[in-house]
């Protein structure tokens, strides 16, 4: 028998375990390495579930999926109207107010979250201080909902009762309205979990000053198309979730005439508010993005993510075709940066309806570029890239509105599929700020928060079940 001859020169291609492809490197060898995982990390049932969805129900699926990727990129959301909660938004009746995430009762929300719908029903006027407020919730003499269920969004721990002013923004071409409050701003202020004065009188100058302020420059601007100026923003180093600098300056310079006209008792106010407010674009964004998702959201047999919300103690998503919500805890804010003095300890857990935007190909999906969310990442703008990357795995297409310069002008991923989170155990990073869990000293930092995988595997044995 000739004995085999072994090559003199060896190139490997390793799949699975890293350590095989580092101990041929360290040899001096060439080597590629394929990384790969068990699917669904070997859960059977999940297997089984994706075995239907990427087996005879695929190319139906896939079509849903392209249909919901095409509302979510074609769509053109249009700023045109500010009025009140009470006024426009559907549902909501008598003391009632608005809040970010799932709905729970108020003892089992968040501290921040708490605070915040106090210093709402202060300024509500429904009771004379936070103490009487306090009272009055826990009794359940205000009702509470999820925003969400109102095709509302309002950002990290926001509260919004009946006086509060809103932006309505419609998707002309998906018949689809959407709404949110009005950005409070940095500082002492309720949506970081105040209940201080301060924060219940910022409430009461947004409904008394800046609601009318915004209502007459939009009559005098006219309709405003949201995410053109959101795209502009993306070219110029906005994530549009964590950094919103851009938008809110290039929005400053189209209504600064319109802001120049305002009555003399509003006019410095309202500029004063709006300069030192860098995120006031955050909430434009995010009632555009509900609104392609609401459109969205009436696609059948999809496993896109079209709902996805915290509230601090709880995450929960929605897919498309689908009025459930699949909920499990919120996540810590885990790559973080916090301000001196605080730590992991002090930091409530992962809040607000804002990841609306990675669902629409914002945030952490355009991380890539922005050099401030790479601050949070790891430091470098390979960092930032990767965490789009990430995204592109999970991702079932690409927007055609929002490119990276950094990253080649490619345009940000699109479309979270369930099937792709599950089957590769990649879950959305979100970017996100970081709240006090307790002492009511509002912001402590920011950061990214990587979403659970439980709820995203609920909603895909829901969806199986669906086509089954």
């Amino acid at each position: 028998m000739t004995a085999p001859v072994l090559p003199d020169e060896v190139a490997v291609v390793n799949i699975g375990l890293p350590m095989f492809a580092e101990a041929v490197r360290a040899q001096g060898r060439p080597v590629q390495h394929v990384e790969w995982r068990i699917p669904a990390g070997g859960d059977r049932a999940a297997v089984r579930a994706l075995a239907r969805l990427y087996g005879d129900a695929a190319a139906a699926v896939d079509a849903a999926n392209d249909e919901v990727v095409r509302r979510l990129d074609q769509g053109v959301p249009h700023l045109t109207a500010v009025s009140t909660v009470g006024e426009a938004v559907p549902g909501v009746e008598g003391r009632m107010l608005l809040h970010c995430g799932p709905t729970l009762p108020y003892a089992e929300h968040c501290d921040p979250l708490r605070r915040s719908m106090r210093a709402a029903v202060v300024a509500e006027g429904w009771a004379a201080d936070v103490d009487e407020a306090d009272r009055l919730l826990a009794r359940e003499d205000v009702t509470l909902d999820a925003a969400n269920h109102h095709d509302t969004v309002v950002p990290m721990a926001s509260a919004v009762g009946p006086s509060q002013p809103v932006l309505v923004v419609d998707n002309a071409e998906g018949g689809t309205r959407a709404f949110s409050s009005v950005n409070q701003g940095p500082g002492d202020v309720a949506w970081f979990g105040r209940d201080t004065d301060a924060a219940i009188a910022r409430l009461r100058f947004l409904a008394e000053t800046a609601g009318p302020a915004l209502r007459r420059i939009l009559d005098a601007a006219g309709r405003l198309d949201v995410l053109a100026l959101a795209a502009q923003g993306v070219t110029m180093g906005d994530d549009l979730h964590m950094r919103t600098q851009a938008a809110t300056n290039l929005l400053t310079r189209t209504w600064l005439p319109h802001i120049a006209d305002l009555p003399d008792a509003a006019r410095r106010p309202f500029a004063d508010y709006l300069a030192g407010n860098h995120l006031f674009f955050l909430n434009l964004a995010m009632a555009a993005a509900k609104s392609l998702q609401l459109w969205a959201q009436q696609v059948q047999g999809s496993s896109i993510v079209t709902t996805m919300s915290r509230n601090g103690t709880t995450f929960g998503i929605k897919l498309a075709g689908s009025t459930r919500w699949h909920v499990t805890d919120a996540p810590p804010v885990g790559d973080a940066l916090y301000y001196s003095g605080y730590g992991p300890g002090d930091a409530a857990g992962d809040i607000g309806d804002s990841a609306v935007l990675e669902l629409t190909g914002l945030g952490g999906p355009a991380a890539g570029g922005s050099a401030a969310v790479a601050a949070f990442l790891g430091g470098s703008m390979a960092d930032a890239a990767a965490a789009t990357v990430g995204f592109r795995a999970i991702c079932h297409g690409t927007s055609t509105r929002f490119t990276l310069p950094p990253m080649g002008f490619a345009g940000t991923p699109l479309g979270v599929d369930v099937r792709k989170v599950v089957e590769l155990q990649i879950t959305p990073k979100v970017t996100t700020g970081i709240l006090h869990n307790a002492s009511g000293v509002g912001q402590i930092g920011a950061g990214v928060a990587t979403a659970p995988v439980d709820c995203f595997e609920s909603a895909l044995h829901e969806l199986a079940a669906r086509i089954d």
